[in-house]
């Protein structure tokens, strides 16, 4: 191989004999960069300066180190080691292990890695290290393949109104990724363009951005390059405000305004306020305020700056009165939002007098006070005079009439003079109307004038409903009316009262024995549970029974209210639970009110009127009335036929026999029916029809007999066909034979023999328990 190549640069130091070395593998094969521990000659060191390649290089693979032509070749063995081979990134460089090439494979990017450090060894056939391992380092050379970039988009940058040359605003910066120490990084800053030229410059090695002079507010394009400015470029802007500077003062563009403005209302424009500036617009050098130096003193007039024209627009904030001033002279002085420079020259028209005249307006009438709040007694009859809601019309230089009306009267309770705005009660309000909001009934009245166009004015009219103590307290009926007779058993019996008046007329109630009854407090004692209730108790042992007291009930209204009550008392023998024993049941079935002395006359009134109705079924069954007389004489009218008949109740469906009206008619009439003399009455009534001659029957004697007397009695009464029976006038008719209900008669009365029993009425309560006794088997 001859020294053609593109370079030489591995050198072996002597010859490399393999005869003269060891035969076979030595153990430092295995490490080559380990010497040798044979003795023998003296070797040189394999010397490779630092290589230098081309990043980007694409003709691969490219020969980067060679030995010289005058080694025999096939006597070295050669091999790398390091970054590029087996290590990451893999594979980027080789070597022949005959010749001893490296070549390059793959393309270098400086950017990434800028150079290698690899490790060469050269080994004899036999395995063995001829030299010490050489460090090869292959340095890659930076290609300009890398545009310069800024660091923003857009820079941006505030100088003051009126700032000398050469006045510092911005810096622009840009980075290259290329070898800064190359001139592939060498980055030079310029500006391609200005709105003006020669307004800013740029610093070409720092980009610091200067005034050169200043106007407004500019938009600068930017260009950095590298190579020292002849290399790759890019492009950036710069955005250069000017910071203004209060140095003008706003004036009026006329120092005297005219206006007018109509009256009673408010939130309206008057006119506007023109002024110049030659400040910056939008800046606050720029931005006027306004103020109302004299003219206002009750603030009725404002003035707000207009963000776009910088005017200021004059408004009514309060209504303005015609009739009260028809005039203002106000004084308003402008400046801007930001103060004023010393230096600055100040405002020939800083001031300006606006001259506003009041229209003259139908206004509305005006109620002096609204609401108007007044009271009234509840109950209130119609024709009560509430109040006098009138209004004023504010238009004194004209003469109107007002009228009067109703705009919200829920509960159509008032009426409103038309002409004089009087108010009354048409009738009485209800204390439980809905529209009552905690005792206040609300109305709303009109006033209405006559003026052109018409006007209406509204007034809000508020009653309190004053509570009238127009109640007595009443007693609650106690659940149990029950208490132990003796004084320290069971609870008492807890007693509460109630009151349709509304506080501050119903509780706290005072509870009294009645004073008429000094012997109630001497054997009862009532104590206070709460402002409704109170306890009674016994003084002292009370007999067992029914008790009647009258208490004495107040309540709290101004004048107060108080009623007497009676109140019934069971006492009873109670166990130790303080409860009611089950032998004074009767007892306590007394305290529903009614005494013992009324129940036995009641009782005794039933068992008489019974007697009665017996001895009147016995008088007409044994007495034989004339055939030619009625049963009642002295009547024109037979007083039977009015009675009515509403419906059938009969037996059901096999009842289909209604009863027939003319049996209770006199058998002498008989044959006007068409039935034939001689023959047995016939009872309808009756399930067989016919009904057997009843025998004379004797007195009883003694009162044994008494029972038996009864029995027959009743079954001569139910059996006569010339009466009705003593209970008809609950039978509406017979029942029919397939009916299973039994007979409607409250005494089951028989049609047999057998003696009727009576000792079911002990189940109907103690007040049967005596019919029982007198009527049933002894």
């Amino acid at each position: 191989m001859d020294a053609t190549f593109l370079l030489a640069l591995g050198l072996l130091s002597q010859s490399l004999g393999l005869s003269q070395g060891v035969a076979g593998l030595q153990p430092s094969t295995l490490y080559p960069w380990r010497p040798a521990s044979a003795l023998g000659r003296v070797r040189r060191a394999w010397v490779i300066p630092p290589i230098s390649v081309s990043e980007n290089h694409k003709r691969l693979p490219y020969p980067l180190v060679i030995k010289s032509d005058k080694q025999q070749l096939g006597s070295v063995i050669y091999s790398i080691q390091g970054p590029g081979v087996d290590e990451e990134p893999r594979g980027v460089f080789s070597i022949d292990k005959f010749t001893g090439r490296v070549f390059l494979n793959a393309m270098l990017d400086r950017e990434q890695t800028d150079r290698f450090r690899l490790r060469a060894f050269a080994l004899d056939l036999g395995g063995s290290t001829l030299e010490d391992p050489t460090d090869l380092e292959i340095v890659v050379v930076d290609q300009n393949d890398n545009r310069p970039v800024f660091l923003q988009e857009a820079f941006t940058g505030h100088v003051l109104e009126g700032a000398a040359p050469g006045t510092y605003v911005t810096r622009a910066e840009a980075t290259d990724a290329d070898d800064p120490d190359t001139d592939n990084a060498a980055l030079r800053y310029s500006i391609l363009e200005q709105g003006s030229p020669g307004l800013f410059s740029i610093d070409e090695h720092t980009g610091e951005i200067r005034t050169v002079q200043v106007v407004a507010v500019y938009n600068l394009t930017l260009q950095v390059a590298d190579m020292s400015g002849e290399g790759l470029t890019a492009t950036a802007s710069a955005i250069i405000s000017l910071d203004d500077v209060n140095d003008n003062a706003p004036e009026f563009t006329r120092d005297q305004l005219s206006m007018e403005a109509a009256e009673a209302i408010s939130g309206v424009d008057v006119g506007r306020l023109e002024v110049e500036d030659r400040d910056l617009p939008g800046s606050p050098n720029w931005v006027a305020r306004f103020t109302i130096l004299e003219g206002d003193p009750e603030g009725q007039f404002t003035i707000r700056t207009d963000p776009k024209t910088n005017e200021g627009v004059l408004s009514v904030v309060k209504p303005l009165d015609h009739e009260s001033r028809e005039h203002y002279e106000l004084m308003v002085t402008v400046q801007n939002e930001a103060p004023l420079q010393a230096a600055a020259p100040r405002a020939q028209r800083g001031q300006a007098r606006v001259s506003v005249r009041v229209q003259d307006t139908n206004e509305a009438p005006v109620f002096p006070e609204s609401p108007l709040r007044t009271s009234l007694a509840e109950g209130a009859p119609p024709g009560t005079p509430v109040a006098l809601f009138s209004a004023r019309d504010p238009d004194t230089q004209q003469l109107q009439r007002i009228s009067y009306s109703k705009d919200c009267d829920p509960e159509d309770w008032l009426q409103v003079d038309r002409a004089t705005g009087r108010v009354q009660t048409q009738r009485v309000l209800s204390p439980a109307s809905p529209f009552l909001k905690d005792g206040w009934y609300r109305a709303i009245v009109l006033a209405l004038d006559d003026g052109s166009p018409p006007s209406t004015g509204t007034g809000t009219l508020s009653i309190e409903i004053v509570e009238v103590n127009d109640h007595a307290p009443v007693l609650a009926p106690p659940s149990p009316s029950s208490l132990c007779s003796e004084p320290d058993q069971g609870p008492g019996l807890l007693l509460g009262a109630t009151d349709e008046d509304l506080p501050p007329h119903g509780a706290p109630f005072l509870f009294q024995l009645s004073p008429r009854f000094p012997e109630l407090s001497r054997n009862w004692s009532l104590s206070q549970v709460n402002v409704s209730h109170t306890r009674l108790r016994p003084r002292h042992q009370i007999p067992e029974g029914l008790h009647r007291l009258s208490l004495l009930l107040r309540d709290s209204g101004q004048p107060p209210q108080e009623r007497e009550q009676p109140l019934n008392v069971t006492v009873c023998r109670c166990g130790p639970d303080g409860a009611c024993l089950p032998g004074a049941a009767a007892l306590r079935a007394g305290g529903a009110g009614v005494s013992l002395g009324a129940l036995a006359i009641v009782l005794a009134s039933a068992i008489l009127l019974l007697l009665l109705v017996l001895l009147a079924a016995l008088r007409s069954r044994f007495q034989q009335p004339p055939r030619d007389k009625g049963l009642l004489r002295g009547l024109q009218d037979d007083l039977r036929d009015n009675i009515l008949n509403y419906d059938e109740q009969g037996g059901g469906e096999e009842d289909q026999d209604a009863y027939d009206i003319n049996q209770l008619r006199h058998p002498t009439e008989l044959p006007a029916l068409s039935l034939p003399l001689g023959r047995p009455p016939l009872r309808r009534d009756a399930p067989f029809g016919h009904v057997p001659r009843q025998p004379h029957r004797v007195l009883p004697t003694s009162p044994a007999d008494m029972a038996s007397f009864i029995s027959d009695g009743l079954e001569a009464a139910d059996t006569d066909p010339s009466v009705p029976p003593y209970d008809t006038a609950l039978i509406y008719d017979y029942e029919g034979d397939g009916s299973v209900a039994g007979t409607l008669s409250s005494i089951l009365s028989s049609h047999g023999d057998e003696d009727q029993d009576y000792d079911y009425l002990r189940d109907w309560g103690p007040r049967f328990a005596r019919l029982a006794d007198m009527y049933g088997h002894p």
